[in-house]
């Protein structure tokens, strides 16, 4: 059974920088494309970032590219997003998901997933 846990949100001032993990564990992160959603009080969750099985691809929203780094060490099951410059719109519930099927990273949160994340905060405030 796949199981992820995110962990690292928190609060920061606006133009801070996070680091959010995505730990993996009943799948070899390897054969699994991981994608990072947020949802924000009142909205619908939005896809911002994915990372391929393969390592080929990698995937931004608009609204985070250039300023968000998704990236991935297999050897330790874990994939991380890099968050730069946050602005108080990036503040949501950030989730990692898991989808052995998405070699291209154009699954959407309508397609199947094997596993979701509890999701971690991240708050940007002054």
């Amino acid at each position: 059974q796949v199981q992820l846990v995110e962990s690292g949100g928190g609060l920061v001032q606006p133009g801070g920088s996070l680091r959010l993990s995505c730990v993996a564990s009943g799948v070899t992160l390897s054969s699994t494309t991981i994608h990072w959603f947020r949802q924000a009080p009142g909205q619908e969750r939005e896809g911002i970032s994915c990372s391929s099985s393969n390592s080929i691809f990698t995937r931004y929203a608009t609204s985070v590219a250039g300023r968000f780094t998704i990236s991935r060490d297999n050897a330790k099951n874990t994939v991380y997003l890099q968050m730069s410059n946050l602005k108080p719109e990036d503040t949501a519930t950030y989730y990692c998901a898991a989808n052995h099927l998405d070699d291209f990273c154009q699954a959407n949160r309508t397609s199947h997933w094997d596993a979701w994340g509890q999701g971690t905060l991240v708050t940007v405030a002054s």
